[in-house]
């Protein structure tokens, strides 16, 4: 038995469209984003689909309401599955922060226990996000007959995917930047006991606490035309 997750990140807005970083500013979808939404939908459509959780961000939930429409599947949001706070940096133009912090960026994007000023770092994005699945694994038993969709953030997602995998610290710059309405595709399946191997088909009550995630692939989905908002959180 395996339970497959997806994380999808929300489509365009207005600030991705215009190179802005957002963080916990709740943002709205652009014409764009909510096309792709649609799109992701009808990709989404063949999935198995049988819960839709997504951060309480406009931008997720709208991106979750739109998916959750066309698939007849209801949405539920969660705090802990924001994006990461961006501190001073929230509202500001890359180049701004650029031109304020200098080689500041760069430093983020390699050293993922570092934080913005004011904000948080990918490790602490991990550490909030990971109970949300964790809860799912050991709560909600119908996922052994569907799949799971988490509509997030792009490191939200970067940063819950590489801890689900059990990768160091380290290696979470591994992953490049998520698409709008791309997604992380992970597989769930009971870890193997070499002791009780008849007992490590199928997820019980006993076993759920210990799964092991496999990586089935990264930005998966349809093109985004002109790729634009991969890099603006």
């Amino acid at each position: 038995m395996s339970r497959r997750l997806i994380l999808i990140r929300h489509g365009q807005t207005t600030y991705n469209a215009t190179g802005r970083m957002q963080g916990h500013l709740d943002t709205e979808l652009s014409d764009e984003g909510y096309t792709q939404a649609s799109a992701a939908a009808r990709l989404l459509a063949g999935q198995g689909v049988s819960r839709i959780i997504a951060s309480d961000l406009v931008r997720a939930k709208e991106t979750a309401r739109v998916v959750a429409e066309e698939l007849g599947v209801e949405f539920t949001v969660d705090e802990r599955l924001r994006e990461t706070h961006l501190g001073r940096w929230q509202g500001m133009a890359s180049s701004e922060v650029d031109l304020e912090f200098p080689g500041a960026r760069a430093i983020w994007r390699h050293d993922p226990t570092w934080a913005p000023p004011e904000g948080e770092s990918r490790v602490q994005v991990a550490e909030r996000a990971r109970p949300v699945i964790d809860e799912l694994m050991r709560d909600y038993a119908e996922w052994n007959d569907g799949t799971v969709l988490v509509v997030a953030h792009g490191g939200t997602i970067a940063a819950l995917t590489c801890h689900l995998l059990g990768l160091e610290v380290s290696q979470y710059g591994i992953l490049s930047g998520l698409k709008n309405t791309h997604w992380a595709q992970l597989t769930a399946r009971p870890a193997f006991n070499p002791e009780k191997a008849e007992s490590s088909v199928d997820f019980n009550a006993g076993n759920v606490e210990g799964a092991t995630w496999y990586f089935d692939g990264w930005n998966m989905g349809a093109k985004v035309p002109g790729g634009a908002g991969a890099d603006n959180q």
